[in-house]
């Protein structure tokens, strides 16, 4: 079973995200980030690579698209907030982008 993080955690994790344009979701323990492309086949394309790493790391992001624009929401409900699997899948949609 994966385990929310600690504060620790948190304290130690979250500010590089912050820097990269992620957010906490108000009323959530989530995070938030959109993704601004060109176009809409660009923002299609980075989120077909970015489901083949999720599905690889069996951990799926709440998503949105419209046009050129992805919004990702990651949290993980088995922990019932944010766990080590957010922060790695962030991390690796960052380095996808």
């Amino acid at each position: 079973m994966v385990e929310k993080l600690t504060e620790t955690q948190r304290d130690a994790q979250l500010p590089a995200l912050f820097d990269r344009g992620w957010e906490l979701v108000p009323g959530r323990d989530a995070i938030r980030k959109t993704y601004r492309f060109a176009t809409f086949v660009e923002a299609f394309g980075w989120m077909t690579r970015a489901a083949l790493l999720a599905e690889k790391m069996n951990h799926h992001p709440e998503w949105t698209n419209v046009y050129n624009r992805v919004v990702v929401t990651l949290t993980t409900h088995d922990a019932d907030g944010l766990s080590e699997l957010d922060l790695a899948l962030a991390n690796r949609l960052e380095a996808l982008s």
